[in-house]
C-alpha cells in the first residue's frame, strides 16, 4: 500500500488475534503512547503488527520459500538460500501479492508508465506528473486523494456508473442493541450481511454460488465515506473503460470507450486482485495441481484444509470456502482457531 493510506477497516476490526485478547490495538497505543486515531494510519498499523511479533517472543525467519512440494506423507520446502525442511504440514498465509488484476489492455506495458496500487510505489515520484487512476473502490480513490495532496494533476476513471461510499447510513450503527442485530463489530458488508459474514463456518455449508454472491456483495467497489472531501478537487470519470493503451515516448495515451483520449505520465491501477493459488510461485507444479479448486479458489474444509492432506490456506484464498471475513485482519480470530483446532484435533467453534 502507498504511504499515508490509512485503513479502511474500523478500528474494532483492526486488531490481530490473539489467544488472551491481550495484543490488541489499544494496548499497543498504550504501550508505546500512540494516540489513539480513527481511522488508523498505515504506519500505526505496520509499527502494530512489529510490535504484535516482538510480544510473541518467537523469532522468525525471514528467509524467502522456493519451493514447496508434497512427497509421500510429508513436504519438502526449499528456502532461497538453498536450505531443506521436511514437514507434515504446511500452512501457506502468503498474502495477495501474486493475485493483483492487470486489465489485458495494460498487460505488455512498462512498470514506468503503468503500476498497480498494491506495488506500493511512492506518491511523491508522481508529484508535478499527469496520473489516471483506474478503478472505484479504496485502494484506487485514496491513491487518487494521496496523489492530488501531493501536487499531481488526476483523473480517476471507473466502470461503474456511480462512485459508492461506505458508511453513508452512518446513524444505523447508533441504534443501540438494533444496530448490533444489523451488524457485526467487524463491519464487513451492509446490515444483515454484516452478521451473517462474522460466522464464517456457518457460512461454509451454503452452496458456492449463494456464498460467492454474498462475498461479492460484501466488498464490492466502495470508498470509506471519509473520503470524498478529500476528493473534490479531483477530476472523476465514471462509466468509462479504456479500451487501448499506447505508449508515446514517456508517456501513455489512453482511448476510452466514448471515443475520447488521455495521454499522462503514468496510470495507476487500483484494478484490485484475483485469488489464483496455483500463482504461488512457490508451490511445484505437481503439489499445485493436486489442490482442488473453483474458479482459483482453493476448495477448503473444516479447519482450512485444502484438498491435499496437510497443507491449509489462510488469508484471501480462504475467503471462497468461508466468505469475505477472511479477506481481512478480522478474519484472523477465526482463521487463528480453526486451524490450530484442525492441526491439534480439537474442536472447531465459531
Amino acid at each position: 500500500m502507498p504511504e499515508g493510506m490509512l485503513l479502511r477497516s474500523p478500528r474494532a476490526a483492526s486488531t490481530i488475534a490473539d489467544p488472551g485478547d491481550a495484543l490488541t490495538l489499544e494496548a499497543y497505543e498504550a504501550a508505546t503512547r500512540t494516540p489513539p486515531s480513527a481511522p488508523v494510519p498505515l504506519s500505526t498499523f505496520v509499527s502494530y503488527g512489529k510490535w504484535f511479533e516482538q510480544k510473541l517472543g518467537e523469532t522468525v525467519d525471514r528467509r524467502s520459500v522456493a519451493s514447496v512440494a508434497s512427497s509421500n506423507s510429508h513436504f519438502d520446502v526449499t528456502l532461497d538460500d538453498g536450505a531443506r525442511l521436511t514437514s507434515r504440514a504446511v500452512v501457506v498465509a502468503a498474502g495477495i501479492g501474486p493475485f493483483y488484476k492487470r486489465p489485458t489492455v495494460f498487460a505488455s506495458q512498462p512498470p514506468n508508465l503503468v503500476s498497480h496500487c498494491y506495488e506500493g510505489r511512492p506518491i511523491a515520484e508522481f508529484a508535478g506528473k499527469r496520473v489516471v487512476v483506474i478503478g472505484a473502490g479504496q485502494s484506487a480513490l485514496e491513491s487518487a486523494a494521496l496523489l492530488h495532496e501531493a501536487g499531481s494533476d488526476v483523473e480517476v476513471l471507473a466502470r461503474i456508473a456511480e462512485l459508492r461510499w461506505i458508511g453513508q447510513h452512518g446513524w444505523l450503527h447508533h441504534l443501540g442493541a438494533m444496530s448490533s442485530l444489523l451488524y457485526a463489530k467487524h463491519d464487513v458488508g451492509p446490515m444483515g450481511i454484516s452478521r451473517l459474514v462474522a460466522y464464517p463456518q456457518a457460512l461454509a455449508m451454503f452452496p458456492r454460488r449463494i456464498r460467492e454472491r454474498i462475498r461479492r456483495r460484501a466488498i464490492r467497489s466502495a470508498g470509506a465515506a471519509w473520503l470524498p472531501p478529500r476528493l473534490q478537487r479531483v477530476k472523476i470519470s465514471t462509466g468509462r473503460t479504456v479500451t487501448s493503451a499506447e505508449p508515446v515516448g514517456r508517456q501513455v495515451r489512453l482511448r476510452l470507450d466514448d471515443g475520447s483520449e488521455r495521454q499522462v505520465d503514468h496510470v495507476l491501477l487500483g484494478t484490485g486482485y484475483r485469488v489464483d493459488v496455483a500463482r504461488y510461485s512457490f508451490l511445484s507444479r505437481d503439489l499445485a495441481s493436486r489442490v482442488s479448486v473453483v474458479d482459483g479458489w482453493p476448495v477448503l474444509s473444516r479447519g482450512l484444509r485444502s484438498s491435499v492432506p496437510g497443507l491449509y490456506f489462510l488469508g484471501a484464498p480462504a475467503a471462497g470456502s468461508f466468505g469475505p471475513l477472511l479477506h481481512f485482519v478480522a478474519g484472523t480470530e477465526f482463521a487463528s482457531r480453526a486451524l490450530t483446532a484442525s492441526l491439534v484435533g480439537t474442536p472447531i467453534h465459531g
